[in-house]
């Protein structure tokens, strides 16, 4: 027999911590499950897509594809030549232009891209702001119009010092946004009416609104033309540009920046902000927990429309300051659609897809001059990302990412 006795007993041991590794596996597993990953690799399938796109409507690519089962290799080194040009130039017109003499010269396609990217923006953070509360604002281009012609107007209209005069400016297109986009706040909260249909509706009434105000010289068209255009814009409130008139940035893009700090105070650190997002993920419990949906709603569309009457601004006071035009939303009010879903409604996100987009604006141009690379293949990459952005599912099929575990 075997005596215990003397045998010492090990005391129970703790339990081990989870290794390193697991909590790697755990971060990247979160990560890759998440919406940021998604919305770059949406980018990324799109610029995919965009390839081809520039592939086939290339001359020398179709060329070579006649004889490419004799000599593949000329169609090969096409395709890649007609790709890798294009976003070369895409990228020499948006970021830095490697061919310009001096170092001024060549970061002026950075200040282009700013400078595109301060409208879309804005208006992006509109509807943002929007989205969060659950509110589809799809009235951008209408609440720019209304917008742009109470800063116009105010533009060309008064004699006043330079600060004052663009003070008074701005503010008049962000009261002019307000009120257009308040209307559909108003008739959310009292009637239940579809903030979609009403916004795009208002499109349409602001559109024409604004064109007959360009009509008749008792309003808005300058004397003794026949065009539907104002007045230019008195030197006093135009946006002056931040570093010499070698450059186009101007005082907009500054105001972007502030912008997005406010929108993030607001919607991350305030109050409202909290029952902003309450009403977004459950009007429902929010109006159970005393909250007032319908103000919230109202309140939501004019802090909206305000942002966006920014973007209405910026064109009429920094980019077309020769006057009031029907036109001066320059598709602004779509494309911010497109960025609020890339940022994910995210005041830093928007920030970072509208730069995106004001890059992809302003190296188009260059890829369409050096290239001869039509610039809508650029407009079918923003619709791509949209499309792609909109089925999630489709991108974590595609490149095999895991769902994201319900908590």
């Amino acid at each position: 027999m075997t005596s215990s006795v003397g045998t010492e007993q090990q005391p129970p041991t703790e339990p081990e911590e989870a290794p390193e590794q697991d909590r790697w596996s755990a971060f990247l597993h979160e990560f890759a499950a998440g919406s940021f990953l998604v919305g770059v690799l949406a980018v990324l399938l799109a610029v995919l897509v965009g390839s081809v796109l520039i592939a086939v409507t290339d001359d020398n690519v179709r060329a070579t594809a006649g004889y490419i089962t004799a000599r593949p290799g000329d169609f090969f080194n096409a395709t890649w030549d007609a790709v890798w040009g294009a976003y070369t130039a895409l990228f020499r017109g948006s970021v830095y232009n490697t061919n310009a003499d001096s170092f001024q010269q060549g970061i002026k396609p950075l200040t282009e891209t700013a400078k595109f990217a301060a409208p879309l923006i804005v208006s992006g953070l509109g509807v943002g702001v929007a989205f969060r509360a659950g509110l589809f604002n799809i009235g951008g281009r209408g609440q720019i119009l209304i917008a742009g012609a109470a800063a116009g107007w105010v533009g060309y209209q008064f004699d006043l010092p330079a600060v004052l005069h663009l003070s008074l400016a701005l503010v008049a297109a962000m009261l002019g946004g307000a009120l257009w986009a308040g209307l559909a706040g108003v008739l959310k909260a009292r009637t239940g009416a579809h903030e979609v249909i009403v916004t795009i509706m208002l499109n349409y009434v602001a559109f024409y609104l604004v064109f007959f105000a360009l009509s008749k010289q008792s309003l808005l068209q300058a004397p003794d033309s026949f065009n539907p255009k104002s007045l230019p814009m008195k030197d006093s409130a135009v946006l002056p540009k931040l570093f010499g008139d070698q450059y186009n940035l101007h005082l907009g893009f500054i105001i972007a920046l502030l912008a997005v700090a406010f929108a993030w105070w607001l919607l991350e650190r305030s109050a409202l902000g909290f029952r902003i997002r309450a009403v977004g993920i459950n009007p429902q419990a929010a109006r159970a927990s005393g909250i007032d949906v319908g103000r919230t709603y109202v309140v939501v569309m004019l802090i909206a429309g305000a942002l966006i009457g920014l973007a209405g601004a910026n064109q009429v006071l920094g980019t077309v300051t020769s006057g009031i035009t029907v036109d001066l939303d320059a598709g602004i009010g779509f494309d911010a659609i497109t960025v609020a879903l890339l940022g994910r409604s995210r005041p830093f996100g928007i920030l970072a897809a509208g730069v995106l987009f004001g890059a992809l604006k302003a190296g188009g141009f260059a890829m369409q001059a050096s290239q001869n690379i039509p610039v809508d293949i650029v407009l079918v990459v923003q619709s791509l990302i949209v499309l792609f952005l909109a089925a999630p599912p489709l991108i974590k099929t595609i490149f095999r990412l895991p769902a994201k575990e319900a908590k």
